[in-house]
């Protein structure tokens, strides 16, 4: 079954391969060749994007080479000089270092999308049938529940899951000392912290623990690949934004890669794989879905990063901070 999906209603809330040798200026060497930096789950999306990018009259002769892994490994390892025209990363913060490094202009976000160029939402991954019977943030910390998340001091996705989580305390009418309390709880019962958030779908579909947070996407593509799991839609959940972004020595072509991704032909190609589309794409079949006819459906709750959190900037600091973050100190007390 088809369904049209339209922007505001399937939760935007913005409106609207190879690795390579290094480089200085952190571009390409031909204006008919674009690096793309990614993180670990945007490849198989990309993939497809990239052909349908090259059957067009802008894209037609440009060679495109992706790096995927770890968003934050990825931005570091731009800095120290990988070569790349486009970041496509999992969170901000992974972008403001690169602006911080006059790698990335400063006013990337000034364009339609805020910078954004792909969006989900978090969920839980279950093992077929649900046998734990998970259905909300409250069942994450009952005795025996084994978690896989990434580690939030490589993985983007990390930073979003445990987000959710945090926030679906406070969402609950709980108050910060609800929410630490309930991350107390959630660490003590990490089966898991993987690198990556591909590396956390390996580890889960390896049989480690019960539950996988993760990105929607990545677990409708999953399972469109044949894994052999469920994946539950909380009643809150919080709004991941992806961010892109061209370097400051990005090749010529890199700018009309950069606007067919955030086209309807583009972001049809991204919702066919899982990630809710920025804009209205028309009719679109998703498989891997819960329901057909409904494959994004808007959480009861659906916080966001700048509504709930106060924006990247501050968030990535009192949250996860290698020192004072409070969801950092958690996560060391709980190792200890």
């Amino acid at each position: 079954m088809k369904k049209t999906i339209k922007a505001a209603v399937a939760v935007s809330a913005i409106g609207m391969l190879a690795l390579t040798g290094c480089s200085a200026s952190g571009g390409s060497d031909s204006g008919k060749t674009i690096n793309v930096v990614g993180y670990s789950v945007l490849k198989t999306a990309n993939d497809g994007v990239i052909k349908a990018f090259n059957d067009t009259t802008a894209g037609t002769g440009v060679t495109i080479n992706g790096s995927y892994g770890a968003s934050g490994d990825q931005s570091r390892a731009v800095i120290a000089g990988q070569k790349a025209d486009e970041v496509h990363l999992s969170l901000e913060p992974d972008v403001t270092k690169l602006v911080d490094e006059g790698l990335v202009a400063k006013d990337w976000k000034s364009n339609a999308t805020k910078g954004i160029c792909t969006q989900s939402i978090v969920v839980m991954v279950v093992k077929k049938g649900n046998p734990d019977n998970i259905t909300s943030w409250a069942d994450l910390v009952k005795p025996g529940i084994g978690i896989v998340t990434p580690n939030p001091a490589s993985s983007g996705s990390a930073k979003w899951n445990l987000l959710a989580a945090y926030g679906s305390v406070i969402a609950g009418g709980g108050s910060t000392a609800d929410a630490d309390a309930y991350m107390k709880a959630l660490f003590g019962n990490v089966a898991a912290l993987p690198d990556s958030g591909r590396d956390a779908t390996t580890a889960f579909e390896g049989g480690t623990g019960d539950v996988l947070l993760s990105y929607e996407n990545e677990a409708i593509l999953a399972r469109q690949g044949g894994a052999d799991f469920d994946y539950v839609v909380p009643d809150t959940s919080l709004l991941i934004q992806n961010p892109c972004a061209l370097t400051t020595g990005a090749a010529p072509d890199a700018q009309a890669f950069l606007d067919f991704q955030k086209s309807a032909d583009g972001q049809k190609l991204y919702a066919e794989t899982g990630y809710r589309p920025l804009v209205d794409v028309g009719d679109v079949t998703v498989g891997g879905v819960n329901d057909p006819s409904d494959p994004f459906p808007v959480p009861a709750t659906l916080q966001t990063i700048d509504g709930d959190f106060g924006g990247w900037a501050d968030a990535n600091t009192k949250y996860f901070d290698d020192t004072s973050g409070i969801i950092t100190k958690i996560q060391a007390e709980s190792s200890q």
